[in-house]
């Protein structure tokens, strides 16, 4: 029976890095295109960013709404329907040529994206607790790997001259049955247990927001900075620095390959240094990333900056949330949900203030706000302390 047991964990496990592996696939295909979308639409400059900003603020929603279908019937349940549809809608995102359908394939993406990826971290949390031990890192490496094939994926498309409906609606149909395949094995009750009940009552349980604030402006920080580049790096590389659209994609795609192989690693360095030092240098070669990228006198030294960012920053945010659990060692659940809010902040800040920024003056002047922003984290480095505990009264 307990290899029965052990076994179906074993396979909820990989079927739920594969689910972040295909939303990271999706996501790093959309953002990557941007050029591309803004082509087929006819989507000016002064737009953009309103389009962009949109999509965090109705994931926000999606996310919030997602708890009360969850309750109705599962997080499986959930992840099993949403998947999918968010594959189609990347397909969707493809077909048109108006703006009011890419308005409403963007606005679905936001809103099943934060159904999404709220009943996947359910999940993951749930698992986790079965193992006894910390899992989470893996499920975003696997999401890491996902950006880096979506990242080539786009390459090729835009190597080959494939057309939006081409590639978009070629993947979603390829992702759409791997989502399927994968839905079968995602962990249910029998695998977890009451251990997704008990996190949602954690995560419940009320704990003063004072000691998570330096930790909720870091993570903030951090996601500004992933958003500009998620949303920016292709577009700097072809309308600020003149690249090639196939060269541009390698700007996200560096950043992706040094986030994945620093997440790899990153554990072996906060066990050597200190979550502190770790956090600290971390933030400061992501600077040092952005100034390289400003600074650009062409392709290859912008993709070099964003490589370099990428291995900075990939270690601040999971080092943010293991923050907030030493803080609450009993309700960490609770400070990782709080603390998982300001991913969206930082996503609605980070599209709009690069995108008016550069509309405004330009990309090499928009990419110097995320870099102050990013440094805000080195002072903060001491909230990241092992030995910091809060002890609620």
């Amino acid at each position: 029976m307990r290899q029965t047991v052990d076994g179906r964990l074993r396979q909820a496990r990989t079927a739920l890095a594969v689910g972040f592996l295909l939303q990271g696939t999706a996501f790093a295909l959309l953002v990557t295109s941007i050029p591309e979308i803004q082509h087929r639409y006819g989507l000016s400059d002064s737009l953009l960013p309103v389009f962009l900003a949109a999509v965090p603020v109705l994931a926000g929603v999606g996310s919030v709404g997602s708890e009360q279908l969850v309750k109705r019937s599962s997080a499986r349940g959930v992840l099993r329907i949403v998947q999918p549809a968010v594959c189609l809608t990347l397909a969707a995102a493809g077909f048109g040529d108006r703006l009011w359908q890419l308005a409403l394939a963007l606005g679905l993406f936001g809103l099943l994206v934060g159904a999404l990826d709220a009943s996947m971290n359910m999940l993951g949390v749930g698992l986790q607790h079965r193992y006894g031990r910390s899992i989470m890192l893996g499920f975003h490496a696997a999401f890491s790997l996902g950006a880096i094939l979506g990242g080539g994926i786009a390459w090729l498309g835009a190597h080959d001259d494939l057309s939006l409906f081409a590639l978009f609606g070629t993947t979603a149909a390829v992702l759409v049955p791997l989502a399927l395949l994968a839905g079968t094995r995602f962990p249910g009750r029998a695998e977890l247990g009451d251990a997704v009940r008990e996190a949602a009552e954690a995560a419940a349980r009320s704990i003063p927001w004072r000691p998570l604030l330096p930790l909720c402006l870091a993570m903030a920080a951090a996601y500004i900075a992933d958003a500009s580049v998620s949303n920016y790096s292709v577009k700097y590389l072809t309308d600020g620095l003149h690249s090639a659209d196939d060269v541009a994609k390698l700007s996200y795609l560096g950043y992706m390959v040094a986030m994945l192989l620093g997440r790899t690693l990153g554990d072996r360095g906060v066990q050597r240094w200190g979550p502190v030092t770790v956090v600290r240098t971390g933030a400061a070669v992501a600077a040092l990333g952005f100034a390289i990228a400003a600074a650009a006198p062409g392709p290859a030294v912008g993709i070099a900056g964003f490589t370099l960012l990428g291995l900075g920053i990939c270690a601040i945010i999971p080092q943010v949330f293991a923050a907030g659990g030493r803080l609450f060692p009993q309700d960490s659940d609770a400070a990782v949900a709080r603390l998982n809010l300001f991913n969206y902040v930082g996503f609605l800040v980070g599209s709009p203030l690069v995108g008016a920024l550069a509309d405004a003056a330009s990309y090499r002047l928009a990419l110097l706000a995320p870099l102050a922003l990013i440094l805000l984290i080195v002072p903060l480095g001491n909230h990241f302390a092992p030995d910091r505990q809060h002890r609620a009264s």
